[in-house]
C-alpha cells in the first residue's frame, strides 16, 4: 500500500492519513482472524456461552433478593439532609416526642395514615359516627402501639366574616397512627405485622361505609407499590420478547429459502436474551439485590445486541457468494465488527461514568453497573454464539440446504415439473436474479424497497426543503422543552398508577396542599433568648411561616401574667418553675435541653415548628423554602438546621440525577474528541458530534412536553439515548465520508443501501418491543415507554430523513474523488494510445 501526497497537502497530514490508514487495516486485519477462529472452531463458541448461562442463569434463581430500603435506593447518597437528620436525631431522639404532635420529624418509622373522604357535597364533620367507628377499629387491633392521633381536615371552608376562622364545613380528614419500634428487629416485625392489617382493615372497613371513601397508606407502602411494578410487567415483557423475536424472524426473511434467514434473526434475539440472563446471574451473585429500575436493562441491552445481529447479517450479505463461508464469516466479520466494537466501547465507556462515585443516586448507579456487565456479555455473545451460528448457516447454504426444512434443494428443472406452491416455498431465487442485478441478496424487501423506491425520493431536490422546514420544527420544539425541565423529586413517580400510594397521594395533593410539611426548626447551639434583638431575629426567620413555638407561647405567657425576665436567670427560673409546671405548656419540655453547670442552668439547643402556606405545586414550593433558610443559617447569628423526612428525597435531587448523564455526554464527546485524528475520517466524528448531540437534545425536549420529570429513569434514557445514537449514525456516516461515488447523492445512496436495512430492522423491532409497555399501570414503565420512543423515533429520523438531506449540503466534498477517477481514466487512455502506436496491427478495444 502506498500513499501519495496531494499537491499542496502538509506532510502532518499525510503521517495522520497513514496512521489511521494502518489503525484501520489493524483493526480489520484482527476481526478477519476472530472471524477465522468462530469458523474453525463453532462447536467450542457455541458451548461456551451456553455453559455460562446455564451456570449464571440457576445461580441468579437461587439468590434472587429484591432491595428493602427504598430511600437508599432513590434518595441521593450524599446529601445534607441526612447529616441534619442525624443532627436532630441526637439532639431531640425519636422516644422523646412520643406524645408529640409531629413526632416523626426525624424519622416516619412505622405509622398507618388514613384520609376518610366525604361525597361531594357533603361535610365530613357531619359523619362524626363513621369516623370514630374507624377510629375505635384501629385502636381495637392486636398488637397495636397506641403512640398518637393527629387530626387534619382538609378541603376547608371558613364561616363567612368570622374573625376567629371558623371551620364552617370540610370534606376531607386525616388520621395518622404512629407505632413505637424503638429500632427492635422484634418490635419492628410487630410493626409491619400491625401495618398490613391496618391496610386489610380500611378495605374492610370502605365496604361497611358506603357514605365514606377511605385511602390508607403505610410506612411499607411506597416500597410494596415501587415493587409492584415487576410483578405486573412480567407478563407484558415475555410479550415484547415474543414481538421482537416476530419481528426479527420476518424481517431476516426472503422469498429465497437459500438466502433467507429467519432462524438467524430469531437466534440472534436469543442470544441478547442469553447474555442479560448470564448478566442477571452475576449481578446477584455478587451480592446484587433487584429493584424495579433494572426492568430497562433488557430493553436497553436488546436495543445494541440486535443492532449487532442484523450489521452482521447485512455483512454477510455483502460478502460474495463463490467464497467458502468461513471466509464469508471472516469477511463479515471484518466489515462489522470494528464499528461494533466502537460502540459496545463507548456504551462501556458511558455506563462505567455512570457508575462512578460521582453518581449521588444509588438506583442509577446499580442500573449502570449492571449495564456494563450486560454490555461486555452482550459482545461477547455476539462474536462467540450468534458467530457460530451464522457458521452454521453459512455452511447449510453452501451446501444448498433449505433455510427452514434443511432439505436440499432441488434443481431448477425438477422444480419447473412442480406446482406453484411448491415452486415459491422451495424456490432459490434464480429465477428473480436478472441481467443487471447479479447479487441475489439484493431481493430482500427492506433493501428492494431502500434502493428503488426510497433513496430516489428522500434525495429528490424537491423534498429537501420540506425536510429542512421539518427540522426547524424539530429544533424549535426541542428548544423550548429544554427550557422547561422540571426535576422529579417525587417518588410517585415510580410507583404502579393503580396502587394504593398514590391514590393516597393523588387526594392528599387535592384537599391537603394548602400547607407544606411540617419542617423542624433546631437551634443547636446556645442563645441569649431574653435578649430582644435575639428574639427579633427570630420573628424575622419565622416570618411568612406558621410557627408552632415555646417561644412564642412563653413570650406571651410573661407578657399575660406581667412578669419581667430581661436577663438570664430570670429568664430561664421562670420557664423551668412556672411556664413548663403548667399542664397546657408542659408538651414543650421536649422541646428544650437544658444543662447545668454548678448553680447555673442554660439552654443548650431547642426547636420549633413552621408551616408554610403553599399554593397547587407544593413540593417545588417546599424545595425553594429549603434552599432559602439553609443559607440564613450561615449568613446570621443563630446557628440553626431544618428538617423534615421528604427533604431527603428533595436535597440537590435535579442535580443528583442530571450530573450522570452530564458525565456521559462528556465522555463520549471527550472519547470522541480524542480520537478526532485516529479515526477513518475527521469528519465522520464531526457529523457523529453533531447527530448525537441534535438526537439528545431532542429527546430531552420532547420529553418534557411529554410532562416527563427528569427522575432516575429518564436519566438513564437519556444516558442510553447518546449510545443508541452512536449505534444507528456511526456505520451510515463512516460510509458517507468514506464513500467514493461521483457526488455526495450517491454516497448517501449507497450508504442507506449498506447500512438502512439493518438500522430499520433494529429501530423498528426495538420500538415494537416497547409497545406492551404501554399496558403495565405503573409511572416507571410509562416513562420509560415515553422516553425510549422518543429515542427510537428521534434516531429513526435523523438516519433516514435529516441526515440523508443535510449531507447532500455540506462537507465532505466528493470532488477529489472525481478528480481521481478523471485522472485514472485518463492515464489508462494515454497507455492504450501507446500500446496502438506500437503495435499498429494490434486491435485494442477502449
Amino acid at each position: 500500500m502506498c500513499f501519495l501526497r496531494r499537491p499542496g497537502a502538509p506532510a502532518s497530514w499525510i503521517w495522520w492519513r497513514m496512521l489511521r490508514q494502518v489503525l484501520r487495516r489493524g483493526l480489520q486485519s484482527f476481526c478477519h482472524r476472530l472471524g477465522l477462529c468462530v469458523s474453525r472452531h463453532p462447536v467450542f463458541f457455541l458451548t461456551v456461552p451456553a455453559v455460562l448461562t446455564i451456570t449464571f442463569g440457576l445461580s441468579a434463581l437461587n439468590r434472587f433478593q429484591p432491595e428493602g430500603d427504598l430511600e437508599r435506593l432513590v434518595a441521593p447518597s450524599h446529601s445534607l439532609a441526612k447529616i441534619e437528620r442525624s443532627l436532630a436525631g441526637s439532639l431531640f431522639p425519636l422516644d422523646q416526642s412520643k406524645s408529640q404532635l409531629y413526632s416523626d420529624l426525624h424519622t416516619p418509622g412505622r405509622y398507618g395514615r388514613v384520609i376518610l373522604l366525604s361525597p361531594p357535597g357533603d361535610n365530613i364533620l357531619l359523619q362524626a359516627e363513621g369516623i370514630l367507628q374507624t377510629h375505635r377499629a384501629v385502636l381495637e387491633m392486636k398488637d397495636g402501639r397506641n403512640s398518637f392521633i393527629g387530626h387534619q381536615l382538609g378541603g376547608v371552608v371558613e364561616v363567612p366574616n368570622s374573625r376567629d376562622q371558623r371551620v364552617k364545613s370540610a370534606r376531607a380528614i386525616q388520621i395518622t397512627y404512629y407505632l413505637q419500634t424503638y429500632g427492635s428487629a422484634t418490635q419492628d416485625l410487630i410493626g409491619e405485622k400491625w401495618e398490613n392489617e391496618f391496610c386489610k382493615l380500611m378495605k374492610k372497613l370502605q365496604e361497611e361505609h358506603q357514605d365514606l371513601q377511605l385511602y390508607s397508606l403505610a410506612s411499607f407502602s411506597l416500597w410494596r407499590d415501587f415493587h409492584k411494578t415487576s410483578i405486573l410487567a412480567r407478563s407484558k415483557v415475555l410479550v415484547s420478547l415474543v414481538l421482537i423475536l416476530t419481528t426479527a424472524t420476518l424481517s431476516s426473511s426472503m422469498k429465497d429459502c437459500l438466502r433467507s434467514k429467519p432462524f438467524l434473526g430469531l437466534l440472534g434475539v436469543l442470544t441478547v436474551c442469553i447474555s442479560i440472563a448470564t448478566a442477571a446471574g452475576i449481578f446477584f451473585i455478587t451480592d446484587g439485590k433487584y429493584n424495579s429500575t433494572l426492568l430497562g436493562i433488557p430493553f436497553f441491552a436488546m436495543g445494541h445486541g440486535t443492532k449487532g445481529v442484523f450489521e452482521l447479517l447485512s455483512g454477510w450479505r455483502r460478502t460474495r457468494e463463490n467464497l467458502p463461508f468461513k471466509d464469508r464469516v471472516a469477511d463479515a466479520y471484518s466489515d462489522v465488527m470494528v464499528t461494533y466494537t466502537m460502540t459496545s466501547s463507548l456504551y462501556f465507556i458511558t455506563f462505567g461514568m455512570g457508575a462512578s462515585p460521582f453518581t449521588n443516586i444509588e438506583a442509577v448507579k446499580v442500573f449502570c453497573q449492571n449495564m456494563c456487565v450486560s454490555i461486555l456479555l452482550n459482545y461477547f455473545y455476539i462474536f462467540s454464539f450468534f458467530g457460530s451460528c451464522l457458521v452454521f448457516a453459512g455452511q447449510l447454504e453452501q451446501n444448498r440446504y433449505h433455510s427452514i426444512f434443511c432439505c436440499k434443494i432441488p434443481s431448477a428443472e425438477y422444480l419447473d415439473r412442480k406446482p406453484v406452491w411448491f415452486q415459491t416455498v422451495m424456490s432459490d431465487g434464480h429465477q428473480q436474479t436478472s441481467h443487471h442485478e447479479t447479487n441475489p441478496y439484493q431481493h430482500h424487501f427492506i433493501q428492494h424497497f431502500l434502493r428503488e423506491h426510497y433513496n430516489e425520493w428522500i434525495t429528490n431536490i424537491y423534498v429537501k426543503p420540506f425536510v429542512v422546514i421539518l427540522y426547524l420544527i424539530y429544533a424549535s420544539f426541542s428548544f423550548m422543552g429544554c427550557l422547561q425541565i422540571s426535576d422529579g423529586a417525587n417518588i410517585i413517580n415510580l410507583l404502579a398508577s393503580d396502587s394504593p400510594s398514590v391514590s393516597y397521594a393523588m387526594v392528599q395533593q387535592k384537599y391537603f396542599s394548602n400547607y407544606s410539611p411540617v419542617i423542624g426548626f433546631y437551634i443547636y447551639e446556645p442563645l441569649e433568648y431574653w435578649n430582644n434583638s435575639v428574639q427579633e431575629d427570630l420573628r424575622r426567620l419565622c416570618s411568612g411561616f406558621t410557627a408552632v413555638s415555646w417561644m412564642e407561647q412563653y413570650y406571651q405567657f410573661l407578657k399575660v401574667s406581667n412578669i419581667s425576665a430581661n436577663n438570664k436567670s430570670d429568664f430561664i427560673s421562670v420557664l423551668q418553675s412556672s411556664f413548663l409546671k403548667k399542664p397546657e405548656f408542659q408538651h414543650f419540655r421536649n422541646d428544650i435541653i437544658f444543662s447545668k453547670a454548678g448553680d447555673e442552668n442554660n439552654i443548650i439547643a431547642s426547636r420549633l415548628y413552621l408551616v408554610a402556606r403553599t399554593s397547587r405545586d407544593k413540593q417545588k414550593e417546599v424545595i425553594e423554602v429549603l434552599e432559602k433558610l439553609r443559607p440564613l443559617s450561615l449568613s446570621k447569628s443563630i446557628r440553626f438546621i431544618v428538617f423534615n423526612p421528604s427533604f431527603v428525597f428533595m436535597d440537590h435531587y435535579g442535580l443528583s440525577v442530571t450530573v450522570p448523564v452530564l458525565i456521559a455526554g462528556s465522555g463520549v464527546l471527550l472519547v470522541l474528541v480524542l480520537t478526532f485524528f485516529l479515526v477513518i475520517h475527521p469528519l465522520g466524528n464531526f457529523w457523529l458530534i453533531l447527530s448525537v448531540t441534535s438526537i439528545e437534545l431532542g429527546v430531552l425536549g420532547l420529553m418534557t412536553l411529554w410532562n416527563i420529570d427528569m427522575d432516575c429513569i429518564s436519566i438513564l434514557c437519556l444516558i442510553y439515548t447518546l449510545n443508541f445514537a452512536i449505534d444507528h449514525c456511526a456505520p451510515l456516516l463512516y460510509t458517507f465520508v468514506l464513500a467514493t461515488e461521483h457526488t455526495r447523492t450517491q454516497c448517501i445512496k449507497s450508504s442507506l443501501q449498506e447500512h438502512g436495512t439493518a438500522i430499520l430492522q433494529n429501530v423498528t423491532s426495538f420500538l415494537i418491543g416497547l409497545v406492551p409497555l404501554l399496558f403495565v399501570p405503573s409511572n416507571l414503565t410509562f416513562t420509560l415507554f415515553k422516553c425510549l420512543l422518543l429515542t427510537g423515533g428521534c434516531t429513526l429520523l435523523h438516519c433516514f430523513v435529516i441526515l440523508p438531506v443535510f449531507l447532500t449540503f455540506f462537507p465532505p466534498s466528493k470532488k477529489h474523488h472525481k478528480k481521481k477517477k478523471r485522472a485514472k481514466r485518463k492515464e489508462r487512455e494515454e497507455i492504450e494510445c501507446i500500446e496502438i502506436q506500437e503495435n499498429p496491427d494490434h486491435v485494442t478495444t477502449v
